[in-house]
Order: structure tokens, then C-alpha cells, then sequence
């Protein structure tokens, strides 16, 4: 394997002896990592995409990143909750669903269906007999191989916004 050498400036050598101490030793290890991430990033925001991180999972939940594009974003709220579909072109072509749904609250109890018809039904009912079920927040990630995979992860609204644009290439060209 050909040697190569780096030249580091004095202000930058703690920053490489850190890397070398978290790859184990091998500082070539640390290096071709980050030059790997590099030409990653940069050739995909070449080709017109971004760096996207999203949660997953319950509550705040763990982060999960991937390149792609935005191709729409749909929302829609109930009396229970609220919920964010975002869906995504990856480099590799494939749709990426992003779902967020935030805390969900529904009441139960013998008046439960007067509570979902807005603060007026309220008035009046303060039953000891109530009670309501919580559920934290979440969001979610899916990936689809195909429009047609997609359509089940979808309302019929995005899906139908997804399919007129789904051909349509991240960056286009203009010779002008």
C-alpha cells in the first residue's frame, strides 16, 4: 500500500492525536473514515441532495441520517393529535417516509364522544367518572422500493401529489 504523507499544523495536532486515540491507534483508520463521510456528503449534495436527520422512535426517540430530497411534506390534525408525513427521495432512488404523530390524548368515561366535540360540551360535565389514555409522542421511518410500496405507506392525498413528481429528476440541467 503507497505511503502517503499529511502534512498538520501545530493548531491541529491535538484535534489528529484525538482522532488516532478514538480509532484504536491507527490514525489512517480515522482519516480514510472521514474522507470516506466526505466524498459521501459532497457527491450527493452534487447531485441535488441534502444531509437529512430525523427522529425515530418514542418521545425526543434517536436520530438516523441518510442524503436525499424532500418531495413533499402532509399534515393533518384530529381532535386526538397531529401527524407530519415528509417523504423523501434517496440517492439510491428509493421513496423514505418520515412520520411524526405528536402526543395523543383521548378521552374515555360516559360522556367520551360529547369531549371531541369542542370546548361548548364541556360545560357543565364535570363527572367524577372521567377518564382519558395518554400516548407520548412518536415518530416513524419506512422505506419503499417503488411507488407501489409506497402507496401503502401513504395517505391517498400525498401518494397522489408523490406520483406526478416522482419522475421528475432532483436537478435538472439548463443549458442557458
Amino acid at each position: 500500500m503507497p505511503n502517503k504523507t499529511i502534512y498538520v499544523s501545530d493548531d491541529d495536532l491535538a484535534l489528529y492525536q484525538r482522532a488516532q486515540e478514538l480509532a484504536g491507534g491507527a490514525l489512517s483508520a480515522a482519516i480514510s473514515a472521514a474522507v470516506r463521510r466526505y466524498v459521501e456528503v459532497e457527491e450527493g449534495r452534487r447531485q441535488g441532495y441534502d444531509e437529512i436527520i430525523v427522529r425515530v422512535g418514542p418521545g425526543l426517540g434517536r436520530k438516523q441520517r441518510f442524503s436525499g430530497a424532500l418531495l413533499a411534506e402532509w399534515g393533518r390534525s384530529t381532535n386526538e393529535l397531529t401527524e407530519t408525513f415528509r417523504v423523501y427521495r434517496s440517492r439510491s432512488g428509493k421513496f423514505v417516509v418520515h412520520v411524526e404523530r405528536s402526543e395523543a390524548y383521548t378521552s374515555g368515561g360516559p360522556n367520551a364522544e360529547k369531549w371531541n366535540t369542542g370546548w361548548r360540551a364541556w360545560v357543565g360535565d364535570w363527572s367524577a367518572n372521567q377518564t382519558w389514555t395518554r400516548t407520548p409522542a412518536e415518530s416513524t421511518l419506512r422505506i419503499a422500493g417503488s411507488l407501489e410500496e409506497l402507496r401503502d405507506l401513504v395517505p391517498a392525498e400525498l401518494y397522489d401529489l408523490i406520483a406526478d413528481i416522482a419522475d421528475q429528476p432532483t436537478i435538472e440541467d439548463l443549458d442557458i
